[in-house]
């Protein structure tokens, strides 16, 4: 297990009262002291290059987010920078084409733990806290090896409109969603599948307000088969926290231990589609659940087979009604849902 991370990610620095805060790295520093020696190896992030942004972002879009650098802006009503903000998103998404690079090359996961977070920015629109999709750079990145499959799962509580769009006709990435719906950014609905040949490539399984473990756990089963099937040669899991439900952002009950049967199922499949892991950090913003969830996800990934996987039986009404909007939208994956 590699840790990609550094103190630097505390120099992006947003507006008082913003969510997305430099006490998120601040966390992250806590992780790597804590985790260092019960993890193969911790590195420095590198920054992505020119070539591995523009796999996925227009020329357009870098160059509106290098006039930032040094200086302090508002891009949107949510998404700013500071003077050091550039640097950081270029090591944010370079971080996780070395997580990628890892985890294809050594067959262990690895873990880019990162900010500001990446999977609402779109081709050519910074947006929702993030000014480059790390997740996309780094799926791109896997692409641009040679790999016909890669399969990214969001488990972050807002849908992740960046990423689906910028593979939404390919079906070498399946990108898969579970999300708070409707809630922002308004994208994420079941019948959002793809287009041309990526069509069915796009599952997204849009949760209520108020979704529990059990309800994840019901999801999370369903699409471990999902990513089992499409048989990945890479996992890439974009690891937002912010369905805990102590976040402030949203209203869902998923707890510490729900995150970690979550990565637990995903790790099963990847297991059983002999594929490697690799993660990014993406929202969460309770200072102590986004530690304590790293921590169950770090348990997890490093083996501990402890941790609960099953709803118990639970009811779980919410994912019950999401997978039967699924399977009405989904005709590839109907008969394992």
């Amino acid at each position: 297990m590699r840790l990609i991370a550094s103190p630097r990610f505390e120099e992006h620095t947003t507006p008082p009262g913003h969510p997305e805060r430099p006490e998120r790295a601040e966390v992250f520093d806590a992780v790597v002291r804590d985790w260092r020696d019960r993890v193969s190896s911790v590195v420095e992030p590198r920054p992505a290059t020119r070539e591995e942004l523009l796999r996925v972002h227009s020329p357009e879009h870098v160059v509106r987010i290098s006039e930032t650098n040094g200086r302090a802006a508002m891009l949107d009503p949510d998404t700013f920078t500071s003077p050091e903000s550039y640097e950081i998103a270029l090591l944010a998404a370079g971080a996780v084409v070395q997580a990628v690079d890892h985890a294809l090359d050594a067959r262990e996961a690895a873990f880019a733990l990162v900010r500001p977070p990446g999977h609402h920015a779109e081709r050519d629109r910074p947006m929702g806290f993030c000014l480059f999709n790390n997740a996309a750079v780094g799926a791109a990145a896997a692409r641009a090896r040679g790999l016909s499959r890669v399969a990214v799962v969001d488990i972050d509580v807002h849908h992740g409109n960046g990423t689906q769009w910028m593979f939404y006709d390919d079906p070498g990435v399946l990108y898969v969603s579970t999300h708070q719906y409707p809630f922002y950014p308004g994208t994420g609905a079941a019948d959002e599948i793809g287009r041309g040949a990526g069509e069915g490539y796009t599952f997204n399984v849009p949760l209520e307000a108020g979704a529990t473990d059990a309800d994840y756990a019901m999801a999370y089963v369903a699409i471990a088969n999902i990513v089992e099937r499409y048989a990945p040669e890479l996992l890439l899991i974009s690891a937002g926290y912010d369905a805990h439900a102590d976040d402030p952002l949203a209203s869902m009950r998923v707890t510490t231990a729900g995150y970690g049967a979550i990565v637990a199922l995903l790790k099963g499949a990847a297991v059983r589609a002999r594929c490697p892991i690799a993660l990014t950090t993406e929202g969460g913003y309770d200072l102590a659940a986004l530690r304590g969830c790293l921590d169950a996800s770090l348990a997890v990934l490093c083996g501990d087979a402890s941790v609960a996987i099953a709803s118990d039986g639970r009811a779980a009404p919410r994912a019950e009604r999401a997978l039967d909007a699924v399977r009405a939208a989904q005709p590839r994956w109907r008969d394992i849902l």
